[in-house]
């Protein structure tokens, strides 16, 4: 366990020291679009009034307690608001937010989602949850000189991610899905939620569960959620490769075996991709020190 928390601390410390300058929070609505933001995932609280804009093609209404999320908003275009607006936002490097996420895999489903609507309707305590969020956030964000301050910031993010999880979670339980393009993105996410990735990571094989074509699964994925499959699929999968890694007691050719990569080459070349490691240099950082 130590370990695991010690390779978590080492990941948050490397991420941070090349992204110091894109934790951003701001109360200018105008603002959220702004070329300075493109890597980051934004967080809009409508605190009161109503605004629109214009994301992926969409024309999107907002109005006190709206929560928007948006991953790059340099692509938001047509910002309109009302004179009584008032909004809080947040704003962090997106590769940050995507390596915090926990693999329990909501996050996946969620973000699939938003990028369909971005907009989550909340209640008055679920908006009163994350208006602390981003204060706490804010209020921590530019104390550099604090020791652990790379850790104190991902378990702030984490706080915000998991109140966005559960009003979004209470949001679409209410929905209904009848959209063929829906229900094949879901049962893709249901399959990869089994740990079948570990050793099944082709995408014609998820195409013949589907029973469709690789190239419709491919096309369908992209569209409704802007990822490719495969993505998805190394989503799930490493977090499985580093559990394993982390288990000493397995070699790596074990590990290459249970995983079913053809050759010790091809582990090492995955590992090599996803992790920015070889796998004995990754099984290393992962060891307590």
């Amino acid at each position: 366990m130590l370990g695991k928390k010690q390779a978590f601390c080492a990941r948050l410390i490397a991420i941070l020291s090349v992204m110091k300058a894109d934790f951003q929070y701001s109360i200018d609505f105008y603002g959220m679009n702004s070329r300075e933001l493109s890597n980051t995932c934004m967080h809009l609280l409508c605190l009161a009034g109503e605004a629109s804009f214009v994301f992926n093609e969409h024309c999107y209404h907002i109005i006190k307690n709206d929560m928007v999320v948006i991953p790059m908003p340099d692509r938001i275009s047509n910002l309109a608001a009302h004179d009584d607006l008032q909004v809080e936002w947040f704003a962090a490097d997106y590769k940050f937010l995507q390596n915090l996420l926990p693999s329990n895999n909501y996050s996946i489903g969620g973000s699939i989602s938003l990028n369909q609507d971005p907009v989550i309707k909340l209640t008055n305590e679920q908006a009163r949850h994350l208006l602390d969020d981003f204060h706490r956030l804010r209020d921590r964000m530019n104390d550099d000189h604090f020791l652990f301050h790379c850790e104190l910031m991902g378990s702030l993010c984490l706080t915000m991610i998991y109140d966005i999880f559960e009003a979004h979670a209470q949001q679409e339980s209410t929905d209904t899905h009848t959209d063929r393009t829906a229900y094949i993105v879901k049962q893709l996410m249901t399959l990869l939620s089994t740990g079948i990735s570990q050793t099944e990571r082709n995408v014609n094989y998820y195409a013949e569960r589907l029973n469709v074509s690789p190239k419709y699964l491919s096309a369908t994925i992209k569209r409704v959620t802007g990822h490719s499959v495969s993505s998805y699929i190394d989503r799930h999968t490493v977090p499985i490769l580093k559990d394993y890694l982390n288990d000493e007691r397995l070699s790596l050719t074990q590990i290459a075996d249970l995983m079913n990569f053809t050759s010790l080459s091809y582990f090492s070349h995955y590992c090599t991709k996803h992790l920015g490691q070889s796998p004995s240099e990754c099984r290393q950082s992962l060891q307590p020190k």
